[in-house]
């Protein structure tokens, strides 16, 4: 028998905002082999909403691209399924996983873990749908002591879902607590199909040591994969690249070029990757250089995606400003990479704003709305 597409691979999660389809290819580039796109709501796909539609379009070197769905009916989600298959997803993934109160409040995303029963007949009735699989992707349970994962994993399989995702917090714990990676193997060990654990991964080290000890072949990149999206080669080949200020400058040049790429470089274009390259340079600033050797040991205590060590010692002035956390430098920084023709003038330009700007205060609070990452 064949392996399943989705096992022993790295996925990049569906990403609000940041999924967009200029950042999946450049994961892809670093080594993503499943991408899928940001959550679609069918009610407003069954509307013929453009935006909505927009979340289905894929690139022909994502590898195995995947649509992410989000509503309630089994009816309806079988519609979806069908014209997010017609888009040319390679499969359909259900949403039980958004936290926020606007999806939750309309029985959508992470409710559906209030339901097996229901949840079931949903997986069920998109399978009937298509022939692409059929994925879901949930959390460990709706609140802390409820955790009904393994019940809803098994739900799903039997509903014939072909891979299950689980983000290893409950809904009301969002990012507050680490994630519960012993849980996510017990429901890796019950389970036949690829479970693909979630949670709390921003270096190599520590994918390595979470697959290990809950068994999972497959890991799925949220927030590590944003700050730094070269995550998924380190992974591979096992060992850290601790990349020069210059380096990532020209990673976030790659960036400009596949945004402009997609977007286009008239006006409207022009507005578009401002929209996006402030946003992501909101999280590339939180990258910190965390060799094996030194933090090896302090990971397996706390995920190191919830550390931001304090920058004790002078930086360069590339690295400062790569490093600031300010909107208003993100916005600037933004505008030079979108107004440069090359990346040696972007270079040059970036170093003259850093020598203008006032120094930052104090370190910026980093940490976003989960409305902003989750899908």
């Amino acid at each position: 028998m064949a392996e399943s597409p989705f096992a022993n691979k790295l996925w990049l999660a569906p990403l609000t905002v940041g999924g967009n389809l200029p950042f999946r290819r450049l994961c892809v580039e670093f080594g993503a082999d499943v991408t899928v796109g940001e959550m679609a709501v069918v009610k407003k796909l069954l509307s013929n909403s453009p935006a909505e539609f927009a979340l289905l379009r894929s690139h022909p070197t994502e590898p195995f691209f995947g649509a992410q769905l989000a509503d309630k009916k089994a009816e309806t989600l079988a519609q979806g399924a069908q014209i997010a298959e017609a888009r040319g997803a390679r499969f359909i993934d259900l949403n039980c996983g958004c936290p926020i109160n606007e999806i939750t409040r309309r029985g959508l995303g992470a409710s559906l873990l209030q339901k097996p029963a229901k949840l079931g007949r949903l997986v069920a009735a998109m399978k009937a749908a298509v022939r692409a699989p059929v994925t879901v992707k949930l959390r460990v349970g709706w609140a802390e002591g409820k955790e009904n994962v393994r019940e809803l994993a098994r739900v799903c399989e039997e509903a014939g879902a072909s891979a299950i995702t689980i983000h290893g917090r409950t809904r009301e714990q969002r990012y507050s607590r680490a994630a519960d990676w012993d849980l996510i193997g017990q429901v890796a060990a019950e389970r036949t199909v690829p479970v693909v654990g979630n949670g709390d991964i921003l270096t190599h080290f520590e994918a390595r040591t979470r697959m290990q000890r809950s068994g999972v072949g497959s890991v799925m990149l949220a927030r590590g994969a944003l700050i730094k999206p070269w995550l998924f080669r380190e992974i591979k080949e096992g060992r850290e690249w601790l990349p020069t200020a210059e380096e990532r400058f020209r990673v976030l040049w790659r960036l400009r070029e596949m945004l402009f790429d997609h977007f286009g470089v008239d006006e409207r274009g022009q507005r578009r990757t401002l929209r996006f390259l402030p946003w992501h340079l909101n999280f590339l600033c939180r990258y910190r250089p965390f060799p094996e050797a030194e933090f090896a040991a302090q990971a397996e205590q706390h995920p190191l995606l919830q550390t931001r060590p304090a920058d004790v010692e002078p930086q360069p002035p590339l690295e400062t400003l790569l490093r600031d956390g300010r909107t208003t430098t993100h916005e600037e920084l933004g505008g030079i990479l979108a107004r440069s023709t090359t990346v040696e003038e972007a270079l040059e330009s970036a170093l003259a704003l850093q020598a203008r700007i006032p120094a930052a205060d104090a370190p910026t609070d980093l940490r976003l709305a989960t409305s902003e990452v989750a899908g």
